[in-house]
């Protein structure tokens, strides 16, 4: 385990204008991250760090989330190759949500194969009936199967 030590909360003025990092972790030990190409901007992903990826991710200089379904630590890229590589971090000013910007090894971020896990859009202004979700992203960067075989579907429905 590192040695990074995350500060304790004690004021709103410590939170959201000192320069001590004092996270807010969930009632499950759980803060939010939100992923994005350092590059482009584009939004990768969404997922959830506990303590400890917090702090893996810090010292790595590589994304380790907190898999909410599996209940284990999830060093993105280790299976696939496709890490994300640290470019910048930041926290929210109440501290209890993290941007991650990453530069993406091998182009990709979702375990389906596409770029970006938010390869879909959802229309919006219906009044009625069933939604149909468009794909925005056309083709896949890579053949999951290929890269992870026949390992269970790391969601659950």
């Amino acid at each position: 385990m590192s040695d990074i030590k995350f500060e304790q909360r004690k004021t709103i003025e410590q939170v959201e204008e000192s320069t001590e990092l004092a996270p807010k972790f969930d009632q499950d030990g759980l803060i939010p991250v939100v992923t994005t190409d350092f590059n482009s901007g584009e939004v990768l992903m969404q997922g959830y760090m506990n303590e400890i990826s917090f702090k893996k991710t810090i010292s790595l200089g590589e994304a380790v989330y907190f898999s909410r379904s599996r209940k284990i630590l999830w060093h993105k890229g280790k299976t696939s190759g496709l890490v994300q590589k640290i470019k910048e971090i930041r926290i929210d000013d109440d501290q209890d949500c993290v941007w991650l910007r990453v530069d993406v090894q091998g182009g990709a971020s979702c375990h389906v194969g596409y770029r970006s896990c938010f390869y879909r859009s959802v229309p919006f202004g219906e009044k009625s009936g069933s939604i149909v979700l468009k794909f925005e992203e056309k083709e896949k960067v890579f053949d999951p199967k290929e890269v992870y075989g026949n390992a269970p579907n790391p969601t659950k429905l």
